[in-house]
C-alpha cells in the first residue's frame, strides 16, 4: 500500500449499514471474514482519519496479501480537511471519518459544495469509537494531573483545531468539564498534537486513547472522566462513482469483519 494524493472522481457516499452491505447499491460485497469478492484489481483510494492511520496500514497488508492485484493508497488526514477535498472533487473510493457530524459533510454536503456530495439518502457504517486522553512527555514538566490542570498558568498545551473531530470533542469536554483551556498551538489533527508531545514541544496534549496507545512509552496517558462526555463514533462508506464498487466494498467489509474488530480492539478503540 502507500500513501497518495487525491486522483479525480467520486462525489457521493453510497448509504451503508452493517446490516445491509450485502445489498447495498455500491457493488459486490465480500464474505464476513473479509475475504475478497470484488475484482481484486486496481488502486483504491482509501480517505481515513489521520487516527486510524495504524490500523488502516496494518489492514491495507492484509487486504493486498488476499488480492495480488490491487493496491491501497492511503491518505490519512484531519476528516474536516478530508471532506473538503471529496467535496472539492478529490477522489476517494471508501471514506472513514472520526465522527459523523463530518462524515454528514460528505453526505449532504453540509457547509461544503452540496451539488458534490448530495442524494446519498442514507448513513454510513459506524464501526468503532474513540476516547480523549491527555497526553504528557513521560517526565510530565507540566505536572499535569487532570483536566483543569490544562488552563493553569505556565502549562502549554497543543489541542486539534477546532474544526477537526477531535477538536470538537475537546470542545465538549472543556464544556463537560467547566474549564476553558487556551492552547499554545492548534494543530490540524490528532497526530499533529501527539507528535508535539512526543518531541517535548508542549507540555500536554488532548488526543485519542489510541493515539496514546500508539506512542506507547514516548507519551504517559491521563484518563479524565470529562471525556466519556466526548465519546467519538467513526463511520465509513463507500463513494459513489468509485472505479471498482466490489473492490471499495470489500475494503468496508474488512473494516467491519471480525479481523477488522480485532485489529482496532488490539489499537484501542472501542466497539460501537
Amino acid at each position: 500500500m502507500r500513501e497518495s494524493a487525491p486522483r479525480r472522481a467520486p462525489r457521493t457516499l453510497c448509504a451503508l449499514t452493517a446490516a445491509a452491505l450485502a445489498a447495498t447499491a455500491c457493488g459486490a460485497q465480500g464474505g464476513g471474514d473479509g475475504s475478497p469478492a470484488g475484482s481484486g484489481d486496481g488502486e483504491l483510494h482509501v480517505f481515513a482519519a489521520a487516527s486510524l492511520t495504524d490500523v488502516f496500514t496494518a489492514l491495507a497488508e492484509e487486504f493486498e496479501g488476499d488480492r495480488p492485484g490491487a493496491e491501497v493508497v492511503l491518505n490519512f488526514a484531519g476528516s474536516s480537511e478530508l471532506a473538503a477535498q471529496i467535496n472539492s472533487g478529490a477522489p476517494a473510493d471508501v471514506f472513514a471519518a472520526a465522527d459523523t457530524a463530518t462524515m454528514r459533510q460528505v453526505v449532504e454536503g453540509e457547509g461544503l459544495d452540496a451539488g458534490w456530495a448530495s442524494g446519498s439518502g442514507g448513513a454510513a457504517a459506524v464501526f468503532a469509537t474513540n476516547t480523549l486522553r491527555i497526553a504528557v512527555p513521560p517526565d510530565n514538566p507540566g505536572g499535569v494531573e487532570d483536566f483543569a490542570d490544562l488552563a493553569g498558568d505556565g502549562v502549554s498545551v497543543a489541542l486539534c483545531a477546532e474544526e477537526v473531530p477531535c477538536g470538537a470533542a475537546t470542545a465538549t469536554a472543556m464544556e463537560a468539564a467547566g474549564v476553558a483551556v487556551t492552547p499554545d498551538t492548534y494543530e490540524r489533527d490528532v497526530r499533529a498534537v501527539l507528535t508535539k508531545v512526543e518531541l517535548g514541544e508542549v507540555d500536554a496534549g488532548l488526543v485519542y486513547a489510541t493515539d496514546v496507545a500508539s506512542a506507547g512509552d514516548r507519551v504517559t496517558g491521563i484518563d479524565f472522566p470529562e471525556a466519556d462526555e466526548a465519546v467519538n463514533e467513526y463511520p465509513i462508506g463507500v463513494l459513489a462513482g468509485t472505479a471498482d464498487a466490489g473492490l471499495a466494498s470489500d475494503w468496508v467489509e474488512l473494516v467491519l469483519s471480525g479481523t477488522g474488530e480485532r485489529v482496532l480492539a488490539e489499537a484501542g478503540f472501542g466497539t460501537p
